[in-house]
């Protein structure tokens, strides 16, 4: 089926996008990451950019519109110029903006259907007044399918793990159900606030946002009312302030408790002191913020130890905690004796592991006021009693470290004090429920019994969608409410945010990274507290996401294994699969899972119907599912494969597929010793399932697109693969007809590339796109005997045609811009031989003594050298340089980029005018040299100047425009006196 190339396909603005998300990872209020803990969430901002520029025509498709190369670049920009907008965090609600973005799709599916009318399957495929669905079958954290949904698609998410099936739910199915309802709460009502949509307050899902807000504030207070005395607040006596100055303002008084601090303890190795409990603690600190120091001081008895909380540095000697290094365990606080992790191990597998009470954290008037720990304190938490407690086996990367210690089920993650206020918000919404149900037949929804599982919009359909909400808000007061959350106790030395202030020390959540990690000490928070522990909290982060989640198209979210599920044809497809053994989801999601279904099985009985997350059909390559680590690859290749040609056989034929790739990028070899990596793995999987690729963007996330060390480039986080099903009668070709399909075509490709301001640290990999395009177009390429050319043979065909061509583009450059070239290649900016400069010279036709006075060369003693950028004269000026050369204009434009940034680069570069032309371009190469050498600080330069070289230019046109504006306000002044 003949097909326009989409946007995607030719060209993108890739630094724009790599910012936006890179921004993203530092943005919290709003987003809707705060939901519900995800792991390996794509950026909203990639997201959106991918799935637009995957839906709207290249100009080059147009060229009844468009017939000249230099139209389709302009129009191509005016693209660029609206996803740079779009990828913007605050304009992720602009409507004005999304409507733009909308109106184009729309424009391009209409010029695809009338390319389509009267062809097969027409009516069915391409209707121009219905937009095609969208499906991700690995919708994991939701972004795409979210994002698919903003830009005005039809939403339909599909995973095989139930927690990931409820986050895309609560983002891209409930939302678009209710949209534009006010809240039925009765502080609502009896604010006359009913009115829908009254002056736009209740648009979209604020209404919905507004009842989580109100019913979990009073499943809070309900659940205080029950359970609050088990959190007590502790009263400061005098005695107390008589130890502690610092207590005297609040002598008397009684203050609200944010953690209680806990340390697991063993008992004494030393048989003269086996009944005396020790305390594990890793550290005794407390605050490290200067001037609010404090710290737990151990202090000895004859029957055992107590602590007690100093405030101030600790004094010289103090001990950092009981800790004897990394691999070395603890020590005996009361014998010294060694503390081995194997006695450790023992101990807590025989159920012999207890805990201490090391600190009090309360709220102060001005921060945090750290008491010691009392009697009534330990007593109280030691009172709780659960009801139930969740009995699922930990697995994987969740039992691999807490296992050695007797932690083996969900349940013994938490302390039971924990395991009471779970259990109590879990009943608290179901009680809930039953409340909102009548206040939404008193605000207007009808009493019928049709359920939220059945797309029923009734009273209980209401109840039940809050429902989801507020189960999603004991997940994340799970993750900070465990006897796994470490005290964070703020910045010491070189630790502080960004900016450079001080972090308040709080408690840090369980899954700060993928897996749950043994901890000694740990922070056992406040349900009832204002502080991040809270439930109060929970809901603080989740409201604002839950306000701006958008409804301009409905969404649908399912239960559904991606290799074996049944897909309808026809809808767009961008997908996020797992990555190889990267992430145990199902492993880590149990500790989530046994929660949610406590709460919401009722609601969702088809989601909730496991005792567990499943975890047989989940494709990824864990070892211990296996017999054998051949058979969790085998395992994992067999089933992605599948999954791909199921996408490649039921995609939408108008739009290509996008898939992200992530593996880590690591070689194996094979039985006949043949290496290769997890990309060419992934890419034969992709083209085995029938897929054809055309085109391949890197995307990252990290901040600046910069190396993170020397010789070593900050990787992609991700790659975005873009793939179109392969005709069934694709031809074979030979591998020399692949050569010269790659010497004729990829030269263009590198060209566009290039215009969209690429960046050299990313050229290579984008260009593997266009390259593998040519590859996958035909169905084989043989070598001469007969043998198939493998993706690793293709592979080294791109990079070296790539290779050839930036070298050919060299013929462009100046007689000493080519010299210099080749003398960095062999030298970069160190000295070399003047005989070996004078004979490199010959061959360029130019001269060393030519150079020196071209002011890019350092000649002396024999020797020569390249000037560096930071040697070039600063009063440097290109109309009087009699000798300009494209080299010269780099390394003056890297010099100023670096003194001046930006602004200082672009005042040069208008003064250069048509002088710069080629600086670019050399920048690229150079880039290419410097990646091949391991020249890291001078390919942060390169690759710096190409990125910054839009802004650049949009400055210097500014101010040659403000110069000649200025220069005709003065000609009129002097004319009119």
């Amino acid at each position: 089926m003949a097909h326009r190339k989409k946007l995607i396909e030719v060209a993108l603005p890739l630094d724009a996008i790599n910012a936006a998300a890179a921004r993203e990872k530092s943005i919290r209020h709003g987003h809707p990451s705060t939901l519900h803990l995800w792991w390996a969430r794509r950026p909203l901002a990639a997201a959106r950019a991918v799935i637009f520029a995957q839906m709207v025509d290249d100009p080059g498709s147009r060229p009844e519109l468009f017939p000249t190369e230099q139209e389709q670049e302009r129009e191509r920009r005016r693209l660029f110029d609206l996803i740079e907008e779009l990828v913007k965090w605050e304009n992720t609600t602009n409507e004005e903006l999304l409507q733009q973005a909308r109106a184009e799709i729309r424009a391009s599916w209409r010029r695809t259907c009338a390319d389509h009318a009267g062809g097969p399957r027409a009516a069915e495929l391409f209707d121009p007044e219905r937009l095609p669905a969208f499906h991700d079958p690995f919708a994991g954290g939701g972004a795409l399918p979210l994002e698919a949904q903003r830009l005005g698609l039809e939403a339909h998410a599909s995973d095989l793990n139930p927690v990931a099936v409820l986050i895309n739910k609560a983002m891209i199915e409930i939302p678009p159900t209710f949209a534009g309802r006010p809240p039925v709460n009765p502080d609502a009502r009896s604010e006359g606030k009913l009115v829908s949509g009254a002056a736009g307050k209740w648009t979209g899902a604020r209404g919905l946002a507004e009842d989580v807000r109100y019913y979990g504030r009073r499943m809070r207070d309900e659940a205080e009312r029950r359970i609050g005395h088990l959190y007590p607040k502790i009263a400061v006596t005098d005695e107390m302030a008589r130890e502690r100055p610092d207590l005297r303002r609040y002598a008397g008084r009684e203050l609200t408790v944010i953690a209680w601090l806990w340390a697991r303890t063993v008992r004494s190795p030393n048989p003269a002191f086996g009944t005396i409990e020790i305390p594990l603690a890793s550290t005794f600190m407390l605050s490290t913020k200067k001037g609010k120091e404090a710290y737990v001081e151990p202090v000895g008895r004859a029957d055992g130890w107590r602590f007690t909380v100093k405030v101030g540095p600790p004094p010289p000697g103090a001990k950092a905690g009981t800790s004897a290094g990394k691999r070395q365990g603890f020590y005996c606080l009361v014998s010294d004796v060694p503390i081995t992790y194997d006695y450790i191990r023992g101990e807590g597998q025989a159920g012999r592991m207890g805990a201490r009470l090391m600190a009090i954290v309360a709220e102060g008037e001005h921060g945090r006021v750290y008491l010691s720990p009392t009697a009534e304190h330990e007593d109280r938490a030691n009172e709780a009693r659960p009801e139930w407690q969740p009995d699922a086996r930990l697995e994987g990367k969740s039992r691999q470290s807490v296992s050695n210690y007797g932690i083996d089920t969900v349940g013994d993650l938490f302390t039971p004090r924990q395991l009471v206020a779970l259990n109590t918000f879990c009943d608290l919404v179901t009680e809930t429920s039953d409340r909102i149900r009548q206040d939404a037949v008193a605000a207007g929804l009808s009493d019928d019994e049709r359920p939220l599982h059945a797309g029923g919009v009734s009273s209980r359909a209401y109840a039940e969608a809050i429902a989801v909400y507020l189960g999603q808000a004991i997940s994340r007061f799970a993750d900070r409410n465990n006897a796994l959350c470490t005290w964070d106790s703020g910045p010491t030395g070189t630790r502080a945010t960004t900016g450079g202030s001080a972090r308040t020390a709080s408690l840090r959540n369980l899954f700060a990274r993928q897996a749950v990690p043994m901890v000694w000490d740990y922070g056992e928070g406040n349900p009832f507290s204002d502080s991040g522990g809270g439930f109060d909290s929970a809901l603080a982060w989740m409201v604002p996401a839950i306000r701006y989640l958008p409804s301009a198209a409905s969404g649908e979210a399912d239960i559904g294994d991606a290799p074996s599920q049944h897909l309808s044809r026809g809808k767009v497809v961008s997908t996020d699969p797992p990555y190889y053994d990267n992430i145990g989801y199902a492993d880590l999601s149990d500790f989530f899972y046994v929660w949610l279904r406590r709460t919401l099985r009722s609601v969702l009985p088809d989601l909730f119907a496991t005792i567990a997350v499943p975890k047989a059909e989940e494709l990824i390559a864990t070892p211990y599912r296996h017999d054998t680590k051949a058979q969790a690859e085998a395992f994992f290749v067999n089933g992605m494969t599948q999954a791909m040609r199921r996408l490649a056989e039921h995609a939408h034929p108008g739009y290509p597929t996008t898939i992200y790739y992530a593996f880590k990028q690591s070689e194996k070899r094979d039985e006949r010793g043949v290496s290769s990596t997890g990309w060419e793995t992934f890419l034969e999987a992709v083209i085995k399932a029938g897929f054809a690729v055309t085109g391949t963007w890197p995307m990252r996330t990290e901040l600046g697109n910069r190396m993170v060390g020397r010789g070593a480039n900050a990787l992609a986080s991700s790659i975005v693969l873009v793939c179109r099903r392969r005709p069934a009668d694709a031809p074979r070709a030979t591998r020399r007809s692949l050569r010269d399909a790659l010497e004729a075509e990829l030269p263009a490709a590198l060209i566009h590339l290039q215009r969209a301001n690429i960046a050299p640290v990313d050229l290579a990999q984008a260009a593997i796109g266009p390259g593998m395009a040519i590859f996958t177009r035909y169905a084989k390429v043989l070598h001469p005997a007969g043998e198939r050319v493998t993706v690793r043979e293709a592979l080294a065909f791109i990079n070296r045609t790539l290779n050839e061509i930036l070298t050919a583009q060299e013929g462009e450059f100046d007689a000493d811009s080519l010299w210099a070239l080749a003398w960095f290649d062999q030298h970069g900016f160190e000295a070399g031989e003047f005989g070996s400069a004078e004979t490199l010279a010959t061959a360029k036709n130019t001269s060393v003594a030519g150079m020196v006075r071209a002011g890019i060369l350092h000649s002396r003693a024999r020797q020569v050298r390249l000037l560096r950028p930071q040697e070039l004269p600063d009063d440097w000026d290109p109309k009087a340089d009699d000798r300009l050369t494209t080299w010269e204009v780099v390394h003056h434009l890297v010099r100023v980029l670096r003194q001046g940034g930006e602004m200082g680069a672009a005042s040069l570069l208008r003064r250069l005018g048509n002088a710069a032309i080629g600086a670019r371009d050399l920048c690229y190469r150079l880039y290419t040299l410097c990646e091949r050498k391991k020249r890291a600080d001078e390919a942060l330069d390169y690759n710096g100047l190409v990125q910054s070289w839009p802004e650049i230019a949009r400055l210097a046109v500014t101010e040659a425009r403000e110069q000649q504006s200025a220069l005709f306000d003065a000609d009129g002044d002097e004319r009119d006196s």
